[in-house]
């Protein structure tokens, strides 16, 4: 794997080693008065930047309003510390107060949390997900004898088979999500509409993860899940616009709406707002639609047939 960061300005490189510190100094608090073996023998194994920032493709548009995100991968000693609510929900706060508050970070910082044995199970069955950042990723952190599995092919039968069931289950299940959130639309039941739109946005997200690359992390957070999503397929850009204050105001009821739709009574969304979500959730999943059948048919059929239909 990869370790230069030759190809990143020095102020990103900075940057990221204090994502790294941050991952670090979190997790061990995490771990502080911990009781059970493998808990008090909890470690970090490797810190693994994968995507844009890895690749060497980021954006960081001021006037368009899209910024690229920090992507990483951090790999654990043990399945259970993988679990994100019970041991990394202070490193995600931090990481989003040193990017909206502290201005440490000039972009998002996402991560997922794996163990390892989990990885090199996903390498050896030919995961795509995995498989590109083994291709693809830096190693910011790796500690010694812990290498990743050699990544094992991936037949296009099996990978045509699973996809077709993912898209089937997710894309439907958003369909719904999104015809009853038009339904109460149509009522001005606002909040409800705004909490099924986010319902459908979410699985709209995870059917494509899962379709393009056979993994989506566990996640109900929009911001993260889009991240993901755009940086799989970056057309998707285009169904956020990101260069008003309105359609800023508007993502953000979205992206609460999955707690604070339901549970607040001081959430507020106008028709307007809900109106051009509705617009845009449906410019997504016409998007992503397309994106999945394509990518599906790209699995079976021969490479001119695939480029005739695209």
């Amino acid at each position: 794997m990869k370790t230069s960061l030759d190809h990143l300005p020095e102020a990103k490189r900075r940057e990221l080693s204090r994502i790294v510190e941050i991952l670090f100094a979190e997790f061990e608090d995490a771990l502080a008065g911990k009781t059970a073996p493998h808990r008090k023998a909890g470690r970090i194994l490797k810190v693994v930047l994968y995507g844009s920032y890895a690749r060497g493709d980021w954006v960081q548009d001021p006037i368009g309003g899209y910024t690229s995100d920090y992507d990483l991968l951090v790999v654990v000693n043990h399945e259970e510390l993988a679990d994100l609510a019970e041991y990394w929900g202070p490193a995600d706060d931090h990481l989003l107060r040193a990017y909206q508050i502290s201005r440490e970070l000039t972009a998002p910082a996402h991560f997922i949390v794996h163990a390892l044995s989990d990885v090199n199970r996903q390498l050896k069955r030919g995961r795509p997900f995995f498989t590109d950042i083994v291709k693809d990723g830096v190693a910011l952190y790796e500690a010694p004898d812990h290498p990743f599995d050699q990544p094992q092919p991936l037949s296009p039968e099996e990978a045509r088979h699973e996809a077709q069931g993912y898209f089937d289950q997710w894309f439907e299940s958003a369909e719904r999500y999104f015809a009853n959130a038009r339904e109460n639309a149509a009522r001005s039941w606002n909040n409800e509409s705004a909490f099924l739109l986010h319902q459908a946005t979410e699985r709209l997200y995870h059917c494509l993860l899962l379709v393009l690359t056979l993994y989506s992390p566990k996640s109900h957070k929009l911001n993260f899940l889009r991240s993901q999503a755009e940086r799989v397929a970056p057309q998707l850009i285009e169904a956020w616009p990101r260069d008003s204050r309105f359609a800023q105001r508007s993502w953000e009821l979205l992206r609460r709406a999955y707690v604070d739709a339901r549970y607040s009574p001081h959430y507020r969304i106008t028709p307007e707002e809900l109106a051009w979500l509705i617009e845009r959730v449906g410019v997504l999943a016409d998007q992503i639609e397309r994106l999945c059948r394509g990518h599906v048919r790209s699995l079976t059929a021969p490479p001119d047939e695939v480029a005739q239909s695209s």
